[in-house]
């Protein structure tokens, strides 16, 4: 059945503007970002098959690029664009909410900042919150994306905005795509040097968070900063 044979009000648009957002299924409220459906599918069916085909149901599919998004039979290029922006501006306003007016005061609300942006993510991708004297949040910028390496994450970098903003502190985070937050040589050697770093431009380096899946570890809590 097309949606345009179902009762109006029982179409997905409609049922938005008459009950609100929060009373639509994930399906139909796809079925409203895509727009259309196929021949044989309507754009709640196909709805339903973009999210169970992604893999993982929203959680996945947040971070799905458009050529993924266009292995799924029937959506096309238009389609995956309008899915990959709308949950970009999803994971915008989700760090404007994060960020907004919040006091860096122990790792556990520092890493509350990146958790849902960093844990299903499937490369690494090395962070920096940048902190006035208050330690509220100046900017969060990202660093590097790939492999935490010491060729890669060089202080030169990492601290180039924080010079730029007058931060007084940084906090670094990036996360693990295992799941697995426990850190490695190389997390550890990092750590140091930007550190050291840190010292050199009198610029607080008040920790090194890990993201994994739901869980993180503060390399200040274990001593290392």
């Amino acid at each position: 059945m097309i949606i345009k044979e179902l009762a109006k009000e029982e179409r997905p648009r409609e049922r938005l503007m008459r009950f609100g957002s929060e009373s639509l299924s994930n399906a139909e409220l796809m079925a409203i970002i895509i727009g259309t459906g196929t021949k044989s599918l309507s754009a709640v069916d196909l709805g339903h098959r973009i999210l169970a085909e992604g893999g993982g149901g929203l959680r996945t599919l947040a971070y799905m690029s458009v050529s993924e998004l266009m292995g799924i039979e029937g959506l096309g290029e238009a389609k995956a664009c309008r899915i990959v922006a709308g949950l970009e501006l999803a994971k915008r306003i989700s760090s404007l909410r994060n960020t907004d007016r919040i006091e860096i005061s122990s790792p556990e609300t520092a890493a509350a900042v990146f958790m849902e942006k960093m844990r299903y993510l499937k490369k690494e991708f090395f962070n920096v919150l940048l902190l006035d004297s208050k330690g509220n949040i100046l900017k969060e910028e990202n660093i590097s994306v790939g492999d935490l390496r010491s060729s890669i994450v060089h202080p030169r970098e990492s601290f180039a905005q924080a010079v730029k903003c007058g931060a007084a502190a940084v906090v670094f985070v990036h996360n693990h795509p295992s799941g697995d937050p426990t850190p490695s040589e190389e997390d550890l050697e990092v750590t140091k040097r930007l550190k050291d770093a840190g010292e050199i431009l009198g610029i607080d380096v008040l920790d090194h968070i890990i993201i994994g899946d739901g869980i993180y570890v503060s390399l200040s809590d274990k001593g290392y900063i």
